[in-house]
């Protein structure tokens, strides 16, 4: 069994075809799918679509990019309504994305925090986004830890060295379909983590795996990630999905 640990099924790039693309992602293995938000809406539509499927799991997020300013109290109210639901397993998409011109870390760094505090309180794990920003997304985590702060590394793109950084802290890794790319680094970081701080994903609608690079991604697809995942280790495919299967369930604390 394969787990898509990080997929917006949720989104509008799947309103045309949404139950086509579950049945593919059933019939290629993949028995478990988180769906995270990244705005007040789309964590709505995340919770909905896995009170219809048992298989399905939300989260509920606020993606940096909806931080460039500041953010609304009754957002941050209706984040957290939706965080206690019992669909909801984690607060995420969160963190830090400093890639684009004109980003506002100040903004940024004020929802990321308010948002930890937030999961802190629920007692849920979290799920962080960090592109460009490092040293500042775990100079936060640290000063805003404390022993119910655990979590999921979306998407990783670091090297070895912030992957066994972040594995101290007592994250997981997710790693996504760019393992197959070229001039990924991601096929080290495999090999110098533990298996049981791997996560697979697809990040679906984005960054599909070879060969469908380009594509829309879909969740059917994780099991091109598990396959990488596997050659990198020199392990069987068999043991690599179920120990990444096990892996995420315990890294939401899901009970199927």
């Amino acid at each position: 069994m394969f787990a898509d640990a990080h997929c917006h099924l949720s989104f509008p790039e799947f309103n045309s075809d949404r139950e086509a693309v579950i049945a593919r992602m059933r019939e290629a293995g993949v028995a478990l799918l988180v769906d995270p938000g990244t705005d007040l809406e789309s964590s709505r539509r995340s919770v909905e679509l896995a009170a219809r499927h048992s298989f399905i799991k939300a989260n509920v997020g606020l993606h940096p990019n909806e931080a460039e300013t500041p953010v609304p109290d009754d957002v941050y109210l209706g984040l957290e309504e939706l965080a206690r639901r019992p669909e909801t397993v984690a607060v995420g998409e969160i963190g830090l994305d400093y890639h684009y011109p004109g980003h506002s870390p100040e903004h940024q760094q004020e929802a990321f925090r308010t948002m930890l505090r937030m999961a802190r309180r629920l007692d849920l794990p979290v799920v962080i986004h960090s592109r460009d920003a490092w040293r500042d997304t775990l100079r936060i985590l640290d000063e805003e830890k404390h022993s119910g702060l655990r979590g999921v590394m979306h998407c990783f793109s670091g090297d070895t060295e912030t992957a066994l950084e972040c594995v101290g802290r007592g994250f997981h890794l997710s790693i996504p379909g760019t393992i197959t790319f070229k001039r990924s680094q991601l096929p080290e970081v495999v090999r110098r983590v533990p298996l049981e701080r791997l996560l697979t994903e697809t990040d679906a609608p984005y960054l599909a795996p070879v060969p469908f690079r380009g594509k829309r991604n879909e969740p059917a697809y994780v099991k091109i990630v598990a396959e990488a995942v596997a050659d990198a280790r020199e392990i069987s495919v068999e043991k690599a999905a179920e120990a990444i299967f096990q892996n995420t369930l315990s890294a939401f604390s899901i009970t199927l």
